[in-house]
């Protein structure tokens, strides 16, 4: 049975080590910030230096700030050097930093294009493939690859580029865990719908998200916690036997 704290969090993860990347803000900080309450030491990845190290701080003293673009050369090693030079291993990575771009098709530019599908995409593979030396010595090993509705159907609000990228990722995430099974590594992909974080209400007005809401057989917006929690049980050891999956969470707006 999992040890308490005074607040009732459980202690599941104690001496695990999670990277979780664009912890800034929104589920990102909310998964961070649930697996350190429940235990862990977590490296939050922020692009920003001073917003990494803030959102480090307000995490708590077992938080690395590990700042960077994840797109760009070097950084995903960067990030789990870092991480093994503060906390000496790691078990778990949320694949979560994402550019949800919302142009539409006809004006997609190149250029945006490949942005899009390098911070939602190839970033993640190439974080994965980072920590495999770690979790391959381990023997253990958590990976999960934050995708979205966007990836099993197409986007509410965000872009061709968007949808695009998310479905890769379930990819990836299919093929990742055929092949690191064996280490004891599972693979798993949580697609959140709409949930009320920043983003989501800075890319629709109030009344547009309350409409949508409606429309769901559970009618309003789901919340980040509610995806950290998750989030956390497929990074746990309870779902060891669970690998290769596109969890969805999502009010009911799809079901499949």
């Amino acid at each position: 049975m999992a040890v308490l704290t005074p607040d009732g969090a459980p202690q599941d993860f104690a001496g695990r080590v999670a990277i979780v990347t664009g912890a800034a803000r929104g589920l990102g900080r909310a998964a961070a910030a649930r697996l350190h309450e429940r235990g862990a030491s977590v490296a939050v990845n922020v692009r920003d230096v001073e917003r990494a190290e803030r959102a480090a701080r307000a995490i708590g003293e077992r938080a690395l700030a590990v700042p960077g673009d994840i797109a760009a050369a070097g950084v995903p090693e960067a990030i789990v050097r870092q991480t093994l030079d503060r906390f000496g291993r790691i078990d778990i990575l949320i694949n979560n930093a994402a550019l949800p771009l919302t142009t539409r098709f006809e004006r997609i530019a190149p250029e945006e294009w490949r942005r899009a599908l390098e911070v939602n995409l190839t970033a993640p593979f190439l974080l994965i493939q980072a920590v495999l030396p770690a979790m391959k010595r381990q023997q253990y090993g958590r990976i999960v690859n934050i995708s979205s509705t966007a990836g099993r159907s197409v986007s509410t609000l965000g872009g061709a580029h968007y949808t695009a990228s998310k479905a890769g990722l379930l990819g990836l995430t299919r093929a990742a865990a055929k092949e690191l099974g064996h280490h004891g590594i599972t693979v798993n992909a949580v697609c959140p719908g709409m949930i009320d974080t920043e983003l989501t209400r800075e890319s629709a007005s109030s009344e547009q998200l309350e409409r949508l809401a409606q429309g769901y057989p559970i009618p309003r917006l789901g919340t980040a916690l509610e995806v950290a929690d998750l989030i956390c049980f497929i990074a746990s050891e309870r779902a060891g036997y669970i690998t290769g999956a596109s969890l969805d969470i999502n009010g009911g707006d799809l079901m499949m």
